[in-house]
C-alpha cells in the first residue's frame, strides 16, 4: 500500500514547486510542505502525505455536519483526517487539523464497501469533515467517484478556502456541503484564521446552483457577531438565494482562544436580524426550537428535530415538501427520514 501520492494540482519551477490547490499558493522547495502541512516537495514533485489516512470515522446524524434539509433524519459515514490549509485560533478539531494523531488506512473502495455496509443503519453516503477536507484533495477525488458511482451521496464539510478550478473539477461529484463563513470581515480572516473572506464568498457563490449549501458561521463574543455583521452575511448570502440555511452556532473556548462562551441573547439578536434577509436560519451548539424548521410564510414548525419528527405533505408526485398549513414550498433536498 502506497503511502503517499502524487499531488493535483500544482506547477515546477526548478526544484520547487507552486502548489495551486488553495489560496495560498505556497512555493514549495525540496523536502518542505506547504502550509497545509500535508503537501510535501520530493524530487521536485508534489505529493499528499494524507492520502486515505483516516484520524476520524463515525456514522453521524446528517444534522451533525450541520446539514438541515439534505434528507433530513439521515445517517452518514464521516470521515476526517489530519492537516488544514487555515490556522484558526478557536479551532474546535484542532488535535487533528493541527496536531499529528495516529492514523488508519482506508482506500477509496475500502471506505465505500464500509459505506455500502452501513445502509442498512440509514447511511446515504460519505461526508469529509472534522478537518479540512480540501487538503484531502486527491483522496476525495478518487473516493467521490466511487461513492456517486454507486448511488450514495458524498458531502463536504469545509473551510471554503480552495481555488476555482480544483473546487470545479471536484463539484460534479459532490451532492451538498456546508461552508463555513467564519466572520464577513477580512480583517478577522486574516488575523484569526490566516485566511481570506473573499476566496470563501467566491467558494460560496461557486457551488451555489451545483450542489446543496448550506453555511455556518461560529459566533464569537466581540470579534465577528455584531448585528450589522451578521446583517451583511444575511444579505450577501439572499442575493446568492434566501433559501440558503445558515447555522449560527455558539461559540466555546477552545485551542488558543479564550474568549467566553457566546451569550444566548447575542445569538437571539443574530437569529432574527437574518431571519430579515434569509427563510432558514438556525442556533447551533444550543439546542431548543433554534434547530427546528419553521415555515418561513406561516411560522409553522414543520420539522421538530428534538421530537425527531416531521410533518411536511407531498405535492408534484411527493417531490416538493409543502407546509401542511399554508401550502408554503419548503426547501428540502432529498427524502425525509424521521
Amino acid at each position: 500500500m502506497k503511502t503517499v501520492y502524487e499531488a493535483l494540482h500544482y506547477q515546477q519551477q526548478g526544484q520547487a514547486v507552486l502548489c495551486r490547490l488553495c489560496p495560498k499558493s505556497c512555493t514549495i522547495t525540496e523536502g518542505r510542505t506547504g502550509f497545509c502541512r500535508v503537501r510535501q516537495n520530493t524530487g521536485g514533485k508534489l505529493y499528499s502525505l494524507n492520502y486515505a489516512q483516516v484520524t476520524a470515522q463515525a456514522l453521524d446524524p446528517i444534522e451533525k455536519k450541520p446539514l438541515y434539509h439534505f434528507y433530513p433524519g439521515s445517517r452518514i459515514l464521516s470521515l476526517g483526517t489530519w492537516g488544514c490549509n487555515l490556522a484558526c485560533q478557536f479551532c474546535q478539531n484542532w488535535h487533528i487539523a493541527q496536531a499529528q494523531p495516529p492514523v488508519t488506512m482506508l482506500e477509496p473502495q475500502a471506505a465505500l464497501d464500509l459505506a455500502l455496509r452501513l445502509a442498512n443503519q440509514g447511511n446515504i453516503g460519505i461526508a469529509y469533515t472534522y478537518s479540512e477536507p480540501g487538503v484531502w484533495y486527491e483522496y476525495i477525488m478518487d473516493t467521490a467517484r466511487l461513492v456517486q458511482a454507486a448511488g450514495l451521496r458524498n458531502v463536504l464539510v469545509t473551510n471554503g478556502f480552495i481555488q476555482e478550478q480544483p473546487l470545479t473539477e471536484l463539484l460534479p461529484f459532490i451532492a451538498a456541503m456546508n461552508i463555513d463563513v467564519k466572520a464577513f470581515t477580512d480583517d478577522f480572516y486574516q488575523q484569526l484564521c490566516a485566511g481570506q473572506l473573499a476566496q470563501v464568498k467566491r467558494t460560496v457563490e461557486q457551488a451555489a446552483g451545483q450542489c446543496h449549501i448550506e453555511i455556518t458561521t461560529l459566533l464569537v463574543p466581540g470579534l465577528n457577531d455584531t448585528a450589522a455583521e451578521i446583517a451583511a452575511l444575511a444579505e450577501w448570502l439572499s442575493g446568492i438565494s434566501a433559501d440558503i440555511p445558515l447555522h449560527l452556532s455558539r461559540y466555546f473556548p477552545s485551542y488558543r482562544l479564550e474568549a467566553p462562551p457566546t451569550p444566548l441573547s447575542t445569538l437571539q439578536l443574530a437569529y432574527k436580524t437574518a431571519r430579515k434577509y434569509l427563510n432558514y436560519v438556525y442556533i447551533g451548539n444550543v439546542g431548543g426550537d433554534g434547530t427546528n424548521t419553521f415555515c418561513p410564510e406561516c411560522g409553522y414548525k414543520v420539522i421538530d428535530r428534538a421530537g425527531g419528527c416531521s410533518c411536511l405533505t407531498g405535492r408534484d408526485n411527493g417531490t416538493e415538501k409543502v407546509c401542511p398549513r399554508c401550502g408554503r414550498s419548503i426547501c428540502i433536498t432529498g427524502d425525509i427520514r424521521f
